[in-house]
């Protein structure tokens, strides 16, 4: 009897066992089911002709607010958030000596062709004195009124390039808008008031007439550009778009005096990474290469992400490719988001299946820059196939819940992008011409030549590629509109020493330069309410691009390390 209890005891313990498994497991699969749902399977798929297309559950979004989507719109940068923070400020023991500051340019209409962009209000309609008075200056800055917009003079690569965005609501094509221009003119007072005084930039000097330098002629031949010589104490560099272009002129406008702001001379960098004489990288470009493999396998291996991807780029892009990209699309609905658009519905219609030809646009995915692809227009190709078959395009919504699994993948892919080694390794190629640069501008400022302000006016990849080489991970991978980034270097009172200070979107981030950290930066104070600057020697920064550069590379110098060696399996 004694026996039989025990057995039954036994019995009901391993039953409990059981049952406790077969709770475990099934909420498991219900945390799991329900986080595939959160990725954004509102989508259902239905099958036409044999074809399957993607439908909204029918609850459009059109003419609604954005709900959760507005929790994206940092990337966007709103003008308004962009406040003065940790730049600058007065070292206790230390001065000023120069400043070299990169930016991103400001917001932009999007890289490809998106539907019904043209109803979407990219203007900036809040009450701002500096950027009225900048438009009012710019506009009346003329000589005739026979054009409808200003364009800047100055002999060089930026003659005629025009000042102002073409129209003041739309969103052109990768063209930079009337809210881009207030970002940067937010900025150009940021950097007045930090280091304006410090440099000694505000003293007036003696320049030519306003319509000399800024006219809406588009012909230079009658109106004679600026004869006094360059400004050799600020340094402008562009690449030749008219969003860097336009940015820096805005930026540079609310730093600078008027009269110094009329005798600029810009500068044209012919690549995105600023690379100067250190450009052409086949390592570099087979490193993209796999990545680029890597991001499509990764999609491939997520099936409602993909639906998601494909039903927003159908609906959004007026021309999406057989592939289409989740960066494009993401760009597409950042057009949407950053302007205050509703999320848009669509009817079903039929279409032509017919290959097409992509139309030439702006997009930051050429490291060297030609010719200002700006100005090139969409043209009809005479090759087209003829059509197959009709095909019905997808009707339905997009809605907060896909744009939500769009970023939330996208911003997985960046992160993971941040943490791969070729991520490194790509930015330590590519950054590698402008690191150079830096550092020669900042021994210039220590040597007692005249330069006292350097500013580089580039795009996100600038950024992005720079960041890698600095070790700076713990920064987002996708770079907001009008970023800024500055190097600050400082000379001491009392001894000949030389230190700078990195401060990135207004914080300082010296201390997590991988060859500024753990103990090599130093400690001081900073303002009148005991906050803190982390200063860096400046021969860390010397002896990481002469000595330590090319070792995740396992090279020794630049050309050794773009070069892609062939496996010889030759026996």
């Amino acid at each position: 009897m004694r026996m039989a209890l025990k057995d039954l005891a036994r019995l009901s313990r391993q039953h409990r066992t059981i049952y406790c498994y077969l709770i475990l497991s099934i909420w498991i699969f219900l945390l799991i089911a329900g986080m595939y749902k959160y990725i954004g399977t509102t989508l259902h798929v239905q099958t036409y002709s044999g074809r399957s297309y993607l439908y909204g559950n029918g609850q459009g979004q059109e003419g609604n607010g954005l709900g959760q989507g507005k929790k994206f719109v940092a990337e966007c940068n709103n003008p308004s958030g962009i406040v003065a923070e940790m730049e600058g400020g007065n070292l206790e023991g230390w001065s000023l000596a120069g400043v070299l500051v990169l930016v991103r340019h400001g917001d932009r209409g999007p890289m490809e062709h998106v539907r019904g962009i043209n109803a979407i209000n990219c203007g900036y309609d809040e009450s701002h004195p500096l950027f009225h008075r900048y438009r009012a200056f710019i506009s009346n800055s003329t000589i005739s009124a026979s054009f409808s917009h200003s364009v800047w003079l100055k002999s060089g690569p930026f003659h005629g390039f025009p000042l102002l965005p073409p129209l003041e609501r739309v969103c052109l094509l990768g063209q930079l808008t009337f809210r881009g221009l207030a970002q940067h003119l937010k900025i150009g007072e940021i950097m007045r008031q930090a280091y304006a005084s410090s440099l000694g930039l505000l003293h007036r000097q003696q320049t030519v007439p306003a319509t000399r330098i800024v006219t809406n002629g588009t012909d230079g031949k009658n109106s004679p550009s600026a004869t006094s010589p360059p400004e050799t104490d600020v340094i402008v560099y562009s690449t030749r778009y008219r969003r860097t272009f336009q940015s820096a002129m805005a930026l540079l406008y609310a730093f600078l005096p008027l009269d110094r702001w009329m005798s600029l001379t810009v500068q044209e960098s012919h690549s995105l990474s600023f690379c100067f004489t250190d450009c052409a990288c086949q390592q570099a470009d087979q490193l993209k290469n796999q990545m680029t493999k890597e991001e499509l396998s990764a999609l491939q291996q997520h099936p409602a992400v993909s639906a998601v991807v494909n039903w927003i780029g159908l609906s959004l892009l007026q021309n999406p490719t057989v592939q289409i990209n989740p960066l494009e699309v993401r760009d597409a609905v950042l057009a949407l988001l950053c302007h205050g658009a509703p999320l848009p519905c669509r009817k079903a219609k039929e279409k032509s299946t017919k290959t097409q030809a992509k139309p030439p646009t702006t997009p930051d995915n050429s490291d060297v820059i030609n010719i200002d692809q700006e100005d090139a227009q969409t043209k009809e190709t005479a090759n087209d196939i003829e059509d197959i078959e009709p095909e019905l395009e997808p009707e339905g919504c997009i809605e907060e819940s896909h744009v939500e699994a769009l970023i939330t993948f996208t911003d997985w892919q960046g992160s993971k992008k941040t943490r791969n080694p070729r991520t490194k390794k790509i930015g330590l190629l590519r950054a590698y011409g402008l690191i150079r640069n830096i550092v020669g501008n900042m021994l210039k400022m220590i040597s007692g030549e005249k330069i006292k302000f350097v500013l580089y006016s580039g795009h996100d990849r600038t950024l992005q590629y720079l960041l890698a080489a600095l070790g700076l991970q713990s920064q987002p991978f996708f770079i907001p509109y009008a970023t800024r980034m500055a190097f600050e270097v400082y000379r001491s009172d009392n001894e000949a020493q030389f230190y700078f200070r990195v401060v990135y979107n207004g914080k300082d981030v010296t201390n997590s330069i991988s060859f500024c950290e753990g103990g090599r930066s130093l400690r001081v104070s900073r303002g009148v309410r005991g906050e803190k600057a982390d200063l860096c020697p400046i021969e860390n920064i010397i002896r990481f691009i002469h000595d330590d550069y090319f070792i995740p590379l396992n090279a020794t110098n630049y050309k050794d390390a773009c070069t892609v060696h062939q496996r010889n399996y030759d026996f």
